[in-house]
């Protein structure tokens, strides 16, 4: 079967820039044009509609943590998966769930829903501008504060937690700073704690405010001054644009010619929209190469089912279909809000084990089960292979994937339960 390369790049392009796309999506987009797509994506218009259809429960107050609320736990995450369901602006959502990987932190720790709302609008809000503005942030977030123990850094005690992830994970990488440069950090984040209503606030008698030797430069850093000087290293822009390239373009190292062209457009400024437009139309992208070359994280394929199939999402906490969610995510191996480590979670081939195989397997039933399915019942048999690839936005299935499909036409239950199995729609 022929495939129309130019509809396959505009396809490409919502699937990573979003949660994947219907076949009507892209029919739209293509009429519209790749470079125009581009920038109704990066730079959209007007209020998003879905995304006020979903308005977050009442969650706890944003104070300082207490025991445990296994329920409010349950509804934040419903939450923020009801929103990147119904979202018609997806970049926003699939931009903040980078940054929700990046900054990577729990609630597992952090204890406090509220908190971690707070966190996640704030990746929200920052995300499209200028990355030094959203690390800035981070370094006072309350969640963070509390994951990397910044809540308890003294004079006295400087706990290296967060100098180290900041440099290390979150702005320079691996090899670009030194231990006595975690050290020298850890002094300059001293002296903030969270006060009863749950912000951030300098205790001027437990911070450290002596002179600092920071990568080559001695000053009197504190945190605004030690995040600064971090972003103008030379690693910064190199490291940012690259784990950018890792997940929205392709696996491996970033070529050159692509380097180049993505922090030219990062700039001084450090313009994220700036970088994600450059990103979606670079011709390495655009290519056949790029295509299919990553493997869907789960949220993102939890996510995708839920949109291909009009599926609504309760943020109940305690429903059957909240607990089908959880379940699933759960058995897949990716619940946001829990990210396993501040490293935040595989990538890659990680994710095609036999267990989420399984799990995917259950999810996929139960998504049949409450989606709208017309489009591939109202269609004959002999057209439900197309209609079912329409439906989720896949350009072709192989022929060993069409002739397993073509066992089940007569039932449209079973034939979307297996395409949503098939390798074309587990990769992005």
């Amino acid at each position: 079967m022929s495939i129309d390369q130019n509809r396959s790049a505009v396809a490409h392009l919502l699937r990573r820039a979003g949660f994947g796309a219907s076949g009507a999506e892209i029919d739209a987009a293509v009429k519209a044009g790749y470079e125009a797509t581009v920038s109704a994506l990066v730079a959209p218009a007007g209020a998003d509609p879905g995304a006020a259809a979903t308005p977050p429960p009442d969650f706890p107050a944003v104070k300082a943590p207490k025991k445990g609320d296994a329920q409010a736990d349950y509804q934040m995450v419903e939450w923020w998966l009801g929103r990147m369901a119904s979202v018609t602006q997806p970049l926003v959502e699939k931009r903040t769930f980078f940054f929700h990987g990046h900054f990577a932190t729990s609630i597992q720790k952090v204890k406090s829903p509220g908190f971690m709302v707070q966190q996640n609008q704030t990746m929200r809000t920052l995300g499209g501008g200028d990355f030094g503005a959203l690390a800035h942030a981070m370094v006072r977030d309350p969640a963070m504060m509390l994951w990397l123990d910044s809540a308890g850094n003294t004079l006295k005690a400087p706990n290296e937690n967060l100098a180290r992830e900041l440099m290390e994970l979150f702005t320079l990488g691996v090899g670009n700073y030194s231990e006595d440069d975690v050290r020298a950090g850890a002094r300059a984040l001293t002296g903030w704690r969270l006060d009863p209503d749950g912000k951030a606030t300098l205790v001027p008698k437990l911070h450290d405010d002596t002179p600092k030797t920071i990568l080559g430069r001695t000053a009197n850093f504190d945190d605004t001054s030690f995040v600064d000087w971090i972003l103008q290293q030379p690693a910064s822009p190199k490291f940012v644009t690259a784990r950018f390239w890792a997940r929205f373009g392709m696996p491996g190292p970033i070529p050159p010619d692509v380097s180049g062209r993505l922090l030219a457009a990062y700039g001084p400024n450090r313009d994220i929209t700036a970088l994600l437009r450059a990103l979606f139309l670079d011709p390495v992208f655009r290519g056949p190469q790029a295509r299919y070359a990553l493997v869907k994280q789960p949220t993102e394929y939890v996510v995708g089912v839920l949109r291909a199939l009009k599926i609504k999402v309760s943020a109940n906490g305690d429903s059957k279909d909240d607990e089908a969610l959880r379940a699933a995510l759960t058995g897949l191996g990716q619940m946001p809000f829990y990210p396993p480590n501040v490293g935040g979670w595989p990538e890659g081939t990680a994710w095609l084990t036999t267990a989420a195989a399984q799990t995917r397997f259950g999810f996929a039933e139960w998504a049949v089960s409450k989606g709208d399915l017309s489009q591939v019942e109202n269609s004959s048999p002999s057209q439900r292979i197309d209609a079912v690839a329409h439906l989720l936005g896949v350009d072709a299935f192989s022929d060993r994937s069409a002739s397993a499909l073509n066992e089940v036409v007569a039932n449209p239950q079973q034939l979307v339960t297996l395409a949503l199995l098939a390798p074309e729609y587990l990769v992005n």
